[in-house]
């Protein structure tokens, strides 16, 4: 089963079995991960998805869009790896991916 790893500010790891097409974000809300609300529905309205890509991942899933780009301009812990779960469409040769929750979201 491919797998993607969450992982709260203070180490709390939580595993999600990946949906082939599914953004992280529903992946995360749909396992009860803590901390990845989506507010918004998906739709980057509000950032309450905000997480840090491992860096040997960020590269792989795309690049931001300009939406995207402004919201996480509005976040304060937000580091050269941050991405909007929301907008990462997650595939099954992310498996093992691990993915970091900023403090504020917890």
């Amino acid at each position: 089963m491919s797998r993607i790893i969450f992982i709260s500010h203070d180490g709390e790891c939580h595993e999600a079995a990946i949906s082939d097409g599914k953004s992280l974000m529903q992946i995360a809300t749909s396992h009860g991960v803590p901390g990845i609300d989506g507010d918004c529905g998906g739709v980057c309205a509000c950032g309450t998805c905000h997480v840090i890509l491992d860096p040997l991942w960020f590269d792989r899933v795309g690049p931001s869009a300009i939406d995207e780009e402004q919201m996480l301009g509005m976040t304060p812990e937000r580091q050269t790896t941050s991405r909007l779960a929301c907008q990462v469409t997650v595939s099954a040769d992310m498996d093992g991916m691990t993915v970091r929750l900023p403090e504020f979201q917890m």
